[in-house]
């Protein structure tokens, strides 16, 4: 089953890639991204460019690995069903429970493919509130503008932590393992680069983290 070729496109889980608006100084800086990973160097791809707004970078690499991530899950929908994966576990230790805080306030339990749709949902409509992630050059960001980002990585690392830990056997069976670690290396350097995830939050995958950071 190729990455790119999915079938269960169709299925809520996965959703349309989204991308920077044409022209903006988003799109820059996505060819940036794109013309640093072709060199293979990750841990330089993820260092803010120079003389670049850091929250433009922020932006446009949470738009980024959004996609990466939904691609990955997308390839795992007719296995992460709600018989087999109940609840949203990363191994037997973490359960992770869904709130927003607006619609859902009280954390519920749900399992992994509804809290990944949740969670699908949830993101695509910060990044479509342009008084959080503004389309136009020049448009401010909010003050609250990195706690926004750091919520949305910190639930995309349960994910792939849900992904590594629950279905990592079928990903070796897709030969999607290669892919699926260079963008968590990606997702990993990025994240520690830029301080968006608490240590407490990585423990799931603490081992596979601290190898690809070199601790």
């Amino acid at each position: 089953m190729s990455l790119f070729g999915l079938g269960s496109r169709n299925q809520k889980t996965f959703r349309p890639k989204k991308s920077s608006a044409s022209g903006s100084r988003g799109a820059q800086l996505k060819q940036h991204i794109d013309a640093t990973l072709g060199s293979g160097n990750l841990r330089e791809a993820v260092r803010l460019p120079p003389g670049e707004d850091p929250n433009e970078w922020l932006a446009v690499n949470t738009v980024d690995f959004y996609n990466q991530v939904n691609i990955l899950y997308g390839t795992l929908t007719e296995f992460c069903t709600p018989s087999k994966c109940p609840t949203m576990t990363a191994g037997p230790k973490y359960e992770y429970r869904w709130a927003d805080g607006v619609t859902i306030k009280k954390p519920i339990e749900v399992s992994a493919p509804k809290y990944v749709e949740y969670l699908m949902e949830w993101i695509e409509t910060q990044l479509d509130d342009e008084t959080i992630f503004p389309q136009r050059i020049g448009a401010p960001f909010p003050p609250n503008f990195r706690d926004v980002v750091r919520t949305i990585f910190k639930k995309l690392f349960r994910v792939y932590a849900h992904i590594y830990l629950s279905h990592f056997q079928k990903i070796v069976t897709l030969n999607e393992e290669a892919h699926l670690n260079t963008c968590f290396k990606h997702f990993v350097l990025f994240t520690n680069e830029f301080r968006l995830i608490e240590k407490e939050e990585l423990a799931p995958l603490r081992d596979l983290v601290d190898s690809i950071l070199g601790a």
